[in-house]
């Protein structure tokens, strides 16, 4: 198993680009299966999750095509199985995002109940009762959620709370619906939009996508598309963050700064001088120590829950206190023990991190946790005095694409190493 060593100290300095979102190519390669044509899927980023939805498509029966610069072809037409099995589905909640274009396309489906990141209850509930407003009969067998329709009827659909797969779920089931099906309460994150974005290429009609309200015109066919995939906003974040906790000088290209905003504004309230142009932000810290910065997570465009542990990171060695309160996710904190090995001083109650910034961090042997709790890790190793050794990779593998390329172009002295003991590299 491979781990992460990091030798901390140095200011960051340079030019990173951004690769495509994994929170929004995830679910436009599965809408694929909606057409009758073939579809093919630009800016893709080589991540573990994108491996396994190919792996998933791959098994049902659609064929696939990567040319060597990710750009994905998926042809539908051969599809002859609908059933997404425990072994891919165990690695990967996003799995679950085939249930609606399978019921809605193909009139059945046999998804095993989702694994994934163990960061609190992210129950399925409300996919499976928009999938029945729709007319869907639905009902849980030995651990699989099975759907079946002859076809999907519009429906007015409310979420209790705000879910973004369950409106990324339940819209493209409703593309191919009889009648109009209005989804309330729907989540307005940027990558939701971009699936709007691909449904509506492939000849779907939806409106009202980075609102609370869509409005879906069920038709009775849709098409291929070519489509780009938008840039990685948590990867863009991370990557200033990275920046920000060094107290170095980073530009991100290739990125939509408009859709950071929350991110901006709490980098500046730390000390940094951002600028923005169209498609890129640079930071710089002028070598200053940032100050702590109170951060409450909320659903887009509030800040984001995916971006709570790279400042937890930046709060351990900030000047003064910072709050952190986590309203998405109920067990978001399990990489605060982790921080504490490097030294950080950090008290958790309930939902709540108290983090007293100290002047120095010192390297130690940690674990990741989860996939964005790793990039946290990976970031208070890049301030850590001595090295610090990330373990359990391949939950940064699932969401960054060669982290450590990437912040080595930036000066950090980070590589791939073999886990001590491991047989293999």
């Amino acid at each position: 198993m491979d781990c992460i060593q990091i030798t901390g100290g140095v200011p960051l300095d340079g030019e990173v680009w951004i690769s495509g979102a994994k929170n929004a190519v995830l679910p436009i390669l599965v809408a694929s299966l909606l057409g009758d044509q073939p579809s093919t899927i630009n800016n893709v980023p080589h991540l573990q999750d994108v491996t396994t939805t190919m792996a998933l498509l791959g098994q049902m029966g659609a064929s696939l095509a990567v040319d060597d610069r990710m750009h994905i072809e998926i042809d539908p037409r051969g599809m002859k199985s609908y059933e997404a099995p425990y072994d891919l589905v165990k690695t990967m909640r996003a799995s679950i995002l085939v249930l609606g274009p399978l019921v809605a396309r193909y009139g059945r489906a046999v998804v095993s109940l989702p694994g994934g990141c163990a960061i609190g209850s992210r129950p399925v509930d409300l996919h499976l009762r928009g999938l029945q407003q729709l007319g869907a009969e639905v009902s849980v067998v030995n651990g699989n959620i099975e759907a079946s329709a002859k076809r999907l009827k519009g429906a007015n659909i409310i979420f209790d709370t705000v879910t973004v797969t369950g409106t990324e779920n339940i819209m493209m089931a409703a593309t191919l619906a009889k009648g109009t099906s209005v989804i309330e309460n729907a989540a307005q994150e940027p990558e939701v939009v971009d699936l709007a974005n691909f449904l509506n290429a492939m000849g779907a009609k939806i409106n009202g996508a980075g609102t609370n309200t869509l409005v879906i015109e069920g038709v009775d066919s849709l098409q291929g598309a070519e489509y780009s995939v938008l840039p990685d906003r948590i990867e863009t974040g991370t990557y200033l963050v990275a920046g920000a906790i060094t107290r170095g000088h980073v530009r991100v290209t290739r990125t939509t700064p408009h859709d950071l905003d929350s991110v901006i504004e709490k980098l500046r309230e730390a000390g940094a001088d951002i600028t923005i142009g169209e498609d890129w932000i640079d930071l710089n810290m002028h070598g200053r120590r940032p100050r702590a910065v109170d951060i409450t997570t909320a659903p887009y465009p509030g800040f984001a829950t995916d971006m709570q542990a790279q400042f937890t990171a930046l709060n351990t060695i900030a000047e003064g206190t910072a709050i952190i309160t986590e309203t998405i996710f109920e067990n978001r904190f399990m990489h605060v023990q982790e921080l504490q090995r490097l030294g950080a001083d950090i008290t958790v109650k309930g939902n709540t991190a108290i983090v007293k910034g100290v002047s120095e961090l010192n390297g130690a042997p940690i674990m990741a946790t989860d996939l964005r709790a790793s990039a946290g890790l990976v970031l208070a190793g890049l301030v850590a005095n001595g090295t610090t050794l990330v373990d359990r990779v391949y939950h940064i593998d699932r969401g960054y694409e060669v982290i450590e390329e990437k912040l080595g172009q930036l000066g950090a002295r980070i590589r791939r190493v073999s886990s001590p003991g491991s047989t293999h590299s």
